[in-house]
């Protein structure tokens, strides 16, 4: 009874505005990138309509009492359910651009790969919860790597590289803080060698061997292939150190840019804003990761700390990915970068993310008070 008082007074307590106010403070910056000021641009319009539901969406999740998804039955049927939608798209799916990637109900398209990758989250916090003590053992690398191995495999065929690189980065980053061994270690990396090879040979479209291919040779095809990382290149570097302004990066606005909007709104911003923005950029994300490893560290329990580093993983993969591609680190693959593209999609599911987050953080809070009560009463069974 005096642990539920304390959860109750944690219930009024304050949302972490400094993780919510850099994630809001992002997709202003990819909200400004997106209008010109100079005409009605739809993408504007239908973000801002996005962003007050993600909003709406943080707010909502922060209020729920998180801790039923710790059973196992719970986190299985929410992978189970994000599975069923990945498989219903090579069915009722809608095709755009030859990949099968969103349903579309009332005009408005969703994709349910962010959920997918939401669903690996839960239960591999569940799974690695459940074994912290044994992980050591080889077969819990391998059970846990067929749960991101069937996603990975059903965002691939779509196709969709960039979102199945993301699942293969968010498994092996909660694979590295489960507390897997050196060798284990060694084979993770010496199967994913294997993996790529029989990517390469039966899982990639011709068009994506050429933009690897492209990237090992920048300047090979740049009216082809190329292009697009070519015309990213281009647009960072003449942002120079101040940019050239808010609504005049000529390689976005004009069209030089393709998908700036999306794939390459790292590009676009850094065209307009320069280094300085790129400065503040870093400079959120690093703020938006403080908080949410500050949220781990304090998890009432092994999930709630391993949820809140999966999600960590999901958004720092998506930000070293897409910031790489731009960079001409990286081949492109189409990917998002966190709260700035535009993409309902992801932007409900990443400030979902963040809102169980801070749910969470209500109960951790009390479980954290009433652990040091007990230590300064001695009330620990000895």
């Amino acid at each position: 009874m005096e642990h539920e008082g304390l959860l109750l007074k944690d219930k009024d307590k304050h949302v972490d505005w400094l993780m919510l106010g850099s994630a809001l403070l992002l997709s202003v910056l990819g909200l400004l990138t997106m209008s010109s000021f100079q005409s009605s641009n739809p993408y504007f319009e239908r973000q801002i309509i996005w962003l007050g539901l993600s909003l709406g969406v943080f707010f909502t999740a922060r209020t729920i009492d998180w801790r039923a998804i710790r059973r196992s039955g719970v986190a299985v049927s929410i992978y189970g359910f994000a599975t069923g939608l990945l498989v219903l798209l090579f069915i009722l799916g809608r095709a755009l651009k030859g990949a099968h990637s969103w349903f579309t109900v009332g005009g408005v398209a969703f994709e349910p790969a962010e959920l997918a990758v939401l669903a690996l989250v839960v239960v591999l916090a569940k799974y690695f919860t459940d074994r912290h003590v044994e992980i050591a053992h080889v077969r819990h690398i391998i059970v846990s790597g067929i749960y991101a191995f069937i996603l990975f495999i059903l965002v691939a065929l779509q196709p969709d590289l960039g979102g199945s690189i993301i699942i293969f980065l968010v498994w092996l980053g909660m694979v590295l803080v489960s507390g897997i061994s050196r060798k284990h270690l060694l084979a993770v990396f010496l199967l994913g060698v294997i993996a790529s090879v029989g990517l390469w040979n039966f899982g990639l479209h011709e068009y994506q061997r050429q933009r690897i291919l492209s990237f090992i040779h920048p300047l090979a095809d740049i009216r082809g292939s190329g292009y697009n990382a070519y015309q990213a290149m281009i647009a960072l570097g003449s942002g120079q150190v101040l940019g050239k302004g808010i609504g005049y990066g000529t390689q976005s606005k004009l069209k030089f840019l393709p998908e700036y909007q999306t794939d390459f709104m790292f590009a676009a911003f850094a065209e307009e804003w320069g280094f300085i923005g790129i400065v503040i950029v870093f400079a959120l994300f690093g703020v938006l990761f403080w908080r949410i490893l500050f949220a781990a560290a304090r998890g009432a329990t092994n999930f709630e700390t391993l949820f809140a580093l999966g999600v960590l993983f999901y958004i720092l993969a998506h930000v070293m990915v897409h910031a790489g591609i731009s960079l001409g680190l990286m081949p492109v693959t189409g990917t998002t970068i966190p709260f700035m593209s535009y993409g309902g999609s992801h932007l409900l599911v990443e400030f979902l993310m963040l809102g169980m987050i801070s749910g969470m953080s209500r109960y951790s809070n009390a479980a954290h008070r009433e652990q040091l009560k007990q230590e300064f009463s001695g009330g620990y069974d000895v």
